[in-house]
């Protein structure tokens, strides 16, 4: 397992799919199972796509910046700023597990809106 080639296909997986071609990404980058931690997608490739493909029809004009990408054993930690229609910004931090050939095989993740105002002026990104 290649610690540098996981962050790679992490950032290609998912701005593969977040730019609208889910079913590429999934194609190229995951394994024989995705399990799904998000509860507002389903399990499995399928629901990745799906969910994937609505967001591009319904938001085509989003962005996504990625900011931060960690590494450690077969884990990768992406942090992210993602822009949508309206300029509502997103921080975002996804973690995906990589199987023994190198495949994404499971999701995790977190979203929050940034707020308009904030306690301190450290930002979010």
């Amino acid at each position: 397992m290649n610690i540098d080639t996981n962050k790679k296909n992490a950032i290609s997986f998912y701005k593969t799919a977040y730019l609208g071609k889910p079913k590429e990404a999934v194609e190229k980058y995951v394994g024989k199972e995705y399990i799904q931690h998000n509860p507002a997608v389903a399990n499995g490739t399928q629901g990745f796509i799906d969910y994937f493909d609505k967001m591009q029809r319904e938001y085509p004009e989003k962005s996504i910046e990625f900011l931060r990408c960690i590494a450690e054993g077969d884990l990768v930690a992406l942090h992210t700023r993602q822009i949508w229609p309206g300029n509502d910004q997103y921080v975002t931090m996804d973690f995906f597990r990589f199987d023994e050939a190198g495949k994404i095989c499971e999701h995790w993740d977190s979203i929050q809106q940034v707020p308009t105002d904030a306690a301190n002026n450290n930002g979010m990104f």
